[in-house]
């Protein structure tokens, strides 16, 4: 089965009859509210994508799949209270919705919960599951550090941003695929050739949400276009827009980087201009499609039938091909 919208529907089953625990109920009804908020599930699809390449039966690695996504809300869960975010998916956050005590322990529940649900019939196979998600669950927690770190500082070099990216997301994607290739047996150069390919393309789509927060259709975007600008979060745009502006384009860039109050409006508009001057847009673009092209290019390496192979290309290409 590979079909994409079966195998979301296998997700969705999956999770909805998933149990957490039972008692006490304010311990795990913040669970079942995190994940049921729904998302793209883009984790647990990957994780039976990769296995598909190689088995058919991908509902006996259902639990292994849905584990990513819960460890995957259980960094949002303690995201959204580090960020003192409101909402979450357009509802209240589990801390607003409980409280920030409530919201830790369920979180740290959550991440119990993946270790048990990564664990198979075959104890050899669980080390090596378990020691590769280890190192995926520490460099998640690195590059979370580090992009706290980074609100901090005036000045984030491209390749520290680069690796904080791949660190806070791209690697979760690198190991939900690289999962996938280890349920189903297969040999460890394709097994790194999946984590390598996720991690790429993790990137790229982290760039392209930088892109997206700045030049999307609002309509379409879903949320508050030029929010990064707003908040003076330090992505790739203005990274590079530091870098490559200068005498007056630069003093004008950094005044309102430094300005407590301003129209937003006017804020988003002077900002987006010297990015477009600078032909910032153009440098993401081509940053982002070089990881894009270096992600393909390890699935190429991989040691799959082709047509198996093509559906998971096309869905990954669906997914960079998103409107702006």
């Amino acid at each position: 089965m590979n079909n994409i919208k079966q195998l979301q529907a296998l997700i969705s089953k999956e999770i909805e009859r998933t149990e957490y625990g039972q008692a006490p109920r304010e311990l795990y009804e913040p669970i079942e509210y995190i994940m049921s908020l729904g998302g793209k599930r883009l984790r647990p699809l990957l994780t039976l994508l990769a296995y598909s390449l190689y088995k058919d039966d991908v509902e006996s690695v259902l639990r292994q799949a849905i584990a990513v996504e819960v460890f995957h809300n259980f960094t949002l869960m303690h995201d959204d209270i580090m960020d003192e975010a409101p909402l979450r998916r357009g509802k209240n956050t589990v801390h607003e919705e409980w409280n920030h005590n409530t919201a830790i322990l369920s979180g740290d529940v959550m991440l119990v919960k993946a270790y048990e649900m990564l664990i198979t019939d075959q104890a050899s196979l669980t080390v090596e599951v378990l020691q590769t998600f280890n190192q995926c669950a520490r460099e998640v927690c690195e590059g979370q550090q580090l992009d706290m770190l980074f609100e901090s500082r005036r000045e984030v070099a491209e390749e520290e941003y680069l690796n904080m990216i791949r660190q806070k997301t791209a690697v979760l994607l690198g190991f939900s695929l690289e999962l996938g290739g280890l349920l189903a047996g297969a040999e460890k150069q394709n097994c790194e050739a999946l984590q390598k390919y996720g991690i790429n393309i993790g990137i790229g789509f982290q760039l392209m949400d930088d892109l997206l927060d700045v030049y999307a259709d609002k309509e379409k975007f879903g949320k508050q276009v030029g929010g990064d600008i707003l908040s003076n979060k330090k992505t790739f745009l203005l990274i590079k827009a530091l870098d490559n502006a200068k005498g007056e384009q630069k003093k004008e860039l950094e005044g309102w980087l430094e300005k407590k109050q301003f129209d937003p409006e006017e804020k988003v508009k002077a900002v987006t201009k010297i990015y477009n001057d600078l032909g910032i847009k153009e440098l993401t673009e081509n940053t982002m499609n070089e990881y894009f092209e270096q992600g393909f290019n390890f699935l190429r390496r991989i040691d799959a039938p082709l047509h198996r192979k093509s559906v998971l290309r096309k869905f990954t290409e669906s997914l960079a091909a998103r409107e702006k």
